[in-house]
């Protein structure tokens, strides 16, 4: 868990992996791929900016997972950032998952 959390990217190919990983809880996989939209967000500002880049995966398939798990975005809560990254308080858990509403 703790490696998935640090670099989702080293644990899984694709957000969709992580949606199937049976060793992880809904919110275990909700708060991943909150990190991973995070590192997603990054990487997209530093090819805007001109850095080299690697293959990698989009900000919208991170937000389509979240979604799929019933993790709402509240645009109210994301940051006004250049790299845009959700604050914690952006991704709406469902109540039935256990985790922070």
């Amino acid at each position: 868990m703790r490696r998935a959390l640090l670099d989702p990217a080293s644990e899984f190919e694709t957000p969709d992996e992580v949606l199937a990983a049976p060793s992880f809880t809904e919110p275990e996989k909700i708060e991943i791929l909150r990190r991973w939209e995070y590192d997603a967000s990054e990487l997209s500002v530093a090819e805007e900016e001109g850095m080299p880049s690697r293959p990698r995966v989009t900000v919208a398939q991170v937000l389509q997972a979240l979604h799929h798990l019933g993790a709402d975005i509240d645009v109210g809560h994301s940051p006004p950032t250049k790299q845009g990254g959700l604050d914690r308080a952006a991704v709406k858990v469902p109540k039935s998952t256990g985790g922070p509403a």
